[in-house]
């Protein structure tokens, strides 16, 4: 008999499988990435409902399978409802989970990233912050975490050099405390832009949608 496992973690993608279930893809901290069945969660009276949606946030109850789990039950913390409301930050929120989802690895520890995605997620609602910064926050220390982060700094402005310093070694709880200028941002954005087109190796269908709706 499989064991019922219990997990925390954040659903990244949900999608239609048949005419009654859900196929969830969820950042674990316990698991890493993995997959989850969620039976019947398009039925209306489904306790699975509403938790087999993107950026819902809480505990996750799983049982394995051969090559996924199912999901049987959640506790959830947050459904980051308000998110929807918000344009352009719902579109900075998809690409949020789906950078992380480019990373994410099952059997690998995803603390530090889940940890991110919910600071981030938390960011997005807060109106004294720039969307634009606290991506950029988000892509850094993502990469820093992955260890594909090792840019070169010598010719960037001093504001920019400490800017991303701050980002890559500071502790999670403080990375959404601060702003910069916008000369240091639009440098920031450039380097950031260069170096991950470099390192990714197919492109995100998320980053493209919101440099559409973001363009100026």
């Amino acid at each position: 008999m499989s064991d019922t496992l219990t997990v925390s973690g954040m659903v990244l993608s949900a999608a239609p499988i048949g005419e009654y279930d859900k196929r969830v893809v969820i950042l674990t901290r316990e698991l890493g990435k993995i997959s989850a069945f969620a039976r019947g969660a398009r039925r209306q009276n489904s306790v699975l409902m509403a938790a087999a949606n993107p950026f819902v946030f809480g505990s996750f109850t799983v049982i394995a399978g051969r090559t996924s789990y199912n999901l049987t039950g959640t506790d959830i913390r947050n459904y980051f409802t308000e998110l929807a409301g918000e344009i352009p930050g719902v579109y900075y929120g998809y690409y949020f989970l789906e950078f992380a989802g480019y990373y994410g690895r099952e059997g690998l520890d995803a603390t530090d990233m889940l940890n991110l995605l919910y600071l981030s997620m938390k960011a997005l609602l807060n109106p004294n912050l720039d969307d634009r910064l606290v991506r950029r926050i988000f892509e850094l220390r993502l990469m820093t975490i992955n260890g594909e982060y090792a840019p070169e700094t010598e010719h960037a402005a001093p504001g920019v050099l400490y800017t991303i310093r701050y980002i890559m070694y500071s502790p999670l709880e403080k990375l959404f405390t601060f702003q910069v200028k916008e000369e240091v941002l639009r440098e920031l954005e450039k380097k950031l832009n260069r170096h991950m087109k470099k390192i990714l190796d197919r492109p995100l269908k998320s980053r493209e949608i919101l440099e559409q709706i973001t363009a100026h």
